[in-house]
């Protein structure tokens, strides 16, 4: 199998490790602290593993794309804020759901989003520079519509000096490791092939964290899964927002058909991986929202898997 294949089929690899760890979860409920102590360290290879595959030294070339790069800032910090604060209205007026939603639905996708421009007939060069991009503007950008959208109950919620801990060492560490790893190996021929190597890693990685969370939070999913229907249209929802406000968008900065669909990509995709280390980080009445993120994931995985027939068909054709 070569990483195309494993990139089409990865959602399957998703669903399995979920029912997987719900089945050990339930069979076995006494290893829910071993699972959880497992975690963190597999979350801080995911995040390791995924920014070595981002072109962190890239980022000047990319914000000489003036019009791109502008056109996706707008759909992704401006127009799909827009868009989750419109849903918020209609999911259940339950913090943990609406902080999950909140989370995962404000920071677009730095990784698998490449895959699926890619397959999807967009521009995979403009789609790799644009990634360091969007991850500084999340990183930034992200607590400020936290304490937007969520308000004081965001203050009570979020234990800030477990979260600073968890940014530095879950997600800052690993950037930094990343970057040091890129620039050792650089263009030299036998160390390029350790951060091709590593691009093996996170989907199978991804997988195991899954099953791990699966596993540890199973209680928390049947005591909420009235609630998950909910969730799963707000999903669906968003994903049609960002569908129609990616077309539109496009036209209106009269991006080339490449373009056009690297930024529907963009825009449809959420950076789950990233804000997952984050939910988990959460006092156990609020973990909820990491099992928000994992379902809107799956929910996003499925409607790629569509988009990649309707949009070079149906929804962007050449000419």
């Amino acid at each position: 199998m070569n990483r195309d294949a494993l990139e089409r089929h990865q959602v399957w690899g998703y669903l399995a490790a979920i029912a997987a760890g719900l089945a050990l979860g339930s069979l076995a409920p006494g290893t829910a602290s071993l699972l959880e102590r497992v975690l963190w360290p597999a979350l801080a290879w995911l995040m390791f593993t995924t920014f070595t595959q981002i072109p962190l030294g890239q980022l000047p070339a990319a914000l000489k794309d003036v019009r791109f790069v502008s056109a996706a800032l707008i759909g992704n910090f401006v127009f799909l804020p827009m868009v989750v604060w419109g849903l918020l209205a209609w999911v259940p007026d339950h913090a943990p759901i609406r902080l999950g939603l909140v989370l995962v639905l404000l920071v677009p996708c730095t990784d698998w989003f490449i895959a699926f421009a890619h397959q999807g007939g967009g521009d995979a060069r403009r789609a790799t520079t644009l990634t360091p991009v969007l991850l500084i503007a999340q990183m930034v950008l992200l607590p400020v519509y936290l304490w937007l959208f969520m308000g004081p109950a965001y203050v009570n919620i979020v234990p800030m000096q477990r979260m600073a801990s968890v940014f530095v060492i879950i997600i800052i560490v690993p950037l930094v490791l990343a970057f040091l790893t890129q620039r050792f190996c650089g263009q030299h021929n036998a160390r390029a092939r350790i951060v091709e190597r590593l691009g093996w890693c996170p989907i199978p990685t991804l997988a195991f964290v899954l099953l791990l969370i699966a596993a540890s939070q199973v209680h928390a999913v049947i005591d909420s899964i009235h609630l998950m229907s909910e969730v799963v249209v707000a999903c669906v929802l968003f994903l049609v927002a960002a569908v129609v406000g990616s077309i539109l968008l496009a036209r209106a900065a009269r991006l080339p058909v490449e373009q056009a669909r690297t930024l529907l990509f963009s825009m449809g995709t959420r950076n789950s991986f990233v804000v997952l280390p984050f939910a988990l980080a959460l006092p156990a009445a609020e973990q909820l929202a990491a099992i928000v993120i994992v379902l809107q994931s799956l929910v996003e995985l499925v409607g790629m898997l569509i988009l990649l027939w309707l949009v070079p068909r149906r929804l962007l054709p050449r000419g």
